[in-house]
């Protein structure tokens, strides 16, 4: 019994330790998802059809948010790594690769949503409803689509210094950014959505703005802290990266963000088949998806706590240890998770009568819907683990092969077969689709246990 303890269960300094780099993302990203909740809940104060559209444009945005968290995390495996080693040459090199590649990713991103938001959008309007509904979710959509390409470029760049200071271990100052960003959105949303009557439109502007705020705080704080961060002198004297390291990068880089882009890719077209169901489920999908998103800030920041904790160990050559830590962390996040699960379980009833607005049948399938998800959390939380596991040694193809071609190439056909072949209703085919991701955790658990992802990447590198 001692042996297996030892084995799974760390000390109090090791959950210390976890915690300081958990517990900051944690709260950043759990007061972000709290404030996209009520502001999901003031613009569904407005209506059922600007709801809809908001969460529709969001689901678009998603792909291209996920896309550049892919490319800038795949320099950042190399980036914690280095930290790791001592190396603040090479996280610097990262650090321009971000940037470089983010201001690509942001030139991709706004020639698809201007020449092809309608097509998009439109997409997910072939539910039961009128098509004057159809037609006032569109105009909706768009308004708020258009506004919120002002804020792609501020959101690359936070991306890209924030996520570079987590990898230093410095995860508090982008929780302040991100809190005092989400501050900023929640004031503004109260004002321009129903002081100014701006509707989504001032949702949408209090976004952008917030964003702003966001950059403006971690970039003056970075620059203002050289002897804190290093990895900034000298940053913008030049762009180049040496062509070897380029390559490395490039090669880890490119499989993450086709997974994150391809990932999100399944996850809007999983959206999609579920909106043929009927129209109220794309108000309803909102509710959830938003909801959920404050409960799973948990196992997301124990996998980014995964990947920052495992990855530093890894770049040390610290091998063993890094496996030890990561067994242990594996345990402490599904522990979470169950914890978790069980609220959500216990509160999924009640949360959507918050969107008092909404219709009765709207708010009734996403309690349902929320249950689900609550039920099926461990399973999400253990497969976010073993992710993060594979990613921090730098294992991208397989990452790649786990995550996004298993939804896309199964998960969704599977969606597919279910609603068009044998006609399931939303209730049914949901579950199914959330239970689809066992698949993914036996998958993981056994590349795990074979110690594939155990390797130091820049062992060889000097910076």
């Amino acid at each position: 019994m001692h042996s297996i303890r030892k084995k799974y269960i760390g000390d109090r300094s090791f959950y210390r330790r976890a915690m300081a780099v958990a517990l900051p993302i944690m709260i950043q990203n759990g007061i972000t998802h709290f404030v996209a909740l009520l502001d999901n809940v003031m613009v569904g104060a407005i209506g059922e059809m600007q709801m809809g559209g908001v969460g529709v444009a969001n689901q678009l945005l998603f792909v291209f948010n996920l896309a550049v968290f892919g490319a800038i995390s795949g320099a950042g495996i190399f980036g914690a790594q280095f930290y790791g080693k001592g190396d603040h040459e090479g996280v610097k090199t990262t650090l321009r690769f971000k940037l470089i590649i983010g201001a690509i990713l942001l030139a991709v991103g706004l020639l698809i949503f201007t020449t092809l938001d309608e097509t998009l959008i439109r997409a997910y309007l072939q539910g039961e409803g009128t098509q004057q509904e159809r037609q006032k979710m569109l105009g909706f959509a768009k308004n708020y689509l258009h506004i919120m390409l002002l804020g792609l470029l501020p959101f690359v760049l936070s991306q890209s210094y924030g996520g570079t200071l987590r990898e230093s271990g410095r995860t508090v100052v982008p929780m302040v950014a991100g809190i005092a960003a989400m501050l900023t959105n929640l004031a503004l949303n109260a004002i321009l959505i129903f002081g100014a009557g701006l509707g989504v439109v001032g949702a949408a502007i209090a976004t952008v703005i917030s964003r702003f705020v966001e950059l403006a705080i971690v970039v003056i704080w970075t620059h203002r802290n050289k002897e804190k961060c290093p990895f900034v002198v000298g940053l913008y004297h030049t762009m180049r990266i040496p062509g070897s390291m380029a390559r490395k990068i490039t090669k880890k880089a490119i499989p993450l963000m086709l997974n994150e882009a391809m990932w999100a890719g399944g996850m809007a077209l999983l959206s999609l088949v579920y909106s043929t169901c009927a129209l109220i489920v794309v108000p309803a999908n909102a509710i959830v998806f938003t909801v959920a998103d404050v409960f799973n800030v948990a196992f997301l920041a124990m996998g980014n706590a995964v990947g920052i904790m495992v990855g530093q160990l890894l770049g040390a050559d610290r091998l063993d240890e890094a496996e030890d830590t990561d067994r242990k962390l594996i345990v402490f996040s599904m522990a979470i998770c169950i914890s978790i699960g069980l609220i959500m379980t216990l509160l999924s009833p009640y949360i959507p009568n918050i969107y008092s607005a909404q219709p009765a049948d709207v708010r009734s399938l996403a309690s349902q819907m929320l249950l689900i998800l609550a039920l099926c959390m461990p399973i999400n939380g253990l497969a976010c683990a073993c992710y993060f596991t594979m990613r921090s040694g730098g294992k991208t193809m397989i990452t790649f092969l786990f995550d996004s071609v298993y939804i896309c190439f199964f998960t969704v056909p599977l969606a597919a077969f279910l609603r068009f072949g044998l006609g399931f209703s939303i209730l049914p085919l949901f579950l199914v689709c959330q239970l689809a991701d066992l698949g993914k955790c036996i998958v993981g658990l056994i590349l795990i246990k074979k110690g594939v992802w155990i390797q130091n990447i820049v062992k060889e590198e000097d910076g």
